[in-house]
């Protein structure tokens, strides 16, 4: 029998949250048997973390800290906001297609779902306008139609 060896991407991505300086796992690559790794990113925390919730589609980390916070990465690794929790707040989790941020709440026994948006710049330097150059904009998307 013939074995083909295939290293499937992603399919183990592991990132570790950890508030120290050296790599969570004992080497940054290797192979053990029928698993092989090699360490894709690392970030410094401020502060220790409780829980860590990944997005689906690999753009942002939700680490929930110690301190009551839940800092959101990008996958470059640059703190895009810090979300306040209650204390009680043990457990994050994001939901498939990343509408919701969940919020488990073991002290007052609730679970919570947060709706958590990323403001974009968007560059119109140069590009036709009509109105007040300062005017406020509001943009809508509407991704539930059919």
């Amino acid at each position: 029998m013939k074995y083909l060896k295939i290293v499937l991407p992603g399919a183990a991505s592991l990132i570790m949250a950890t508030g120290v300086t050296n790599f969570a796992a004992a080497s940054t690559s290797g192979q053990d048997n029928r698993v092989e790794w090699k360490q894709a990113m690392e970030l410094k925390l401020p502060e220790k973390s409780k829980d860590f919730a990944y997005s689906l589609d690999g753009k942002y980390a939700f680490v929930l800290t110690e301190s009551s916070q839940v800092l959101i990465y990008d996958q470059n690794g640059v703190l895009q906001g810090r979300i306040p929790v209650d204390a009680g707040v043990s457990d994050i989790a994001i939901a498939p297609m990343g509408q919701f941020l969940y919020l488990l709440d073991n002290n007052k026994n609730f679970l919570s779902a947060l709706v958590v948006d990323f403001i974009v710049d968007i560059n119109t330097a140069d590009s036709p306008f009509k109105g007040a150059a300062d005017a406020p904009v509001t943009v809508a998307v509407f991704s539930d139609f059919e």
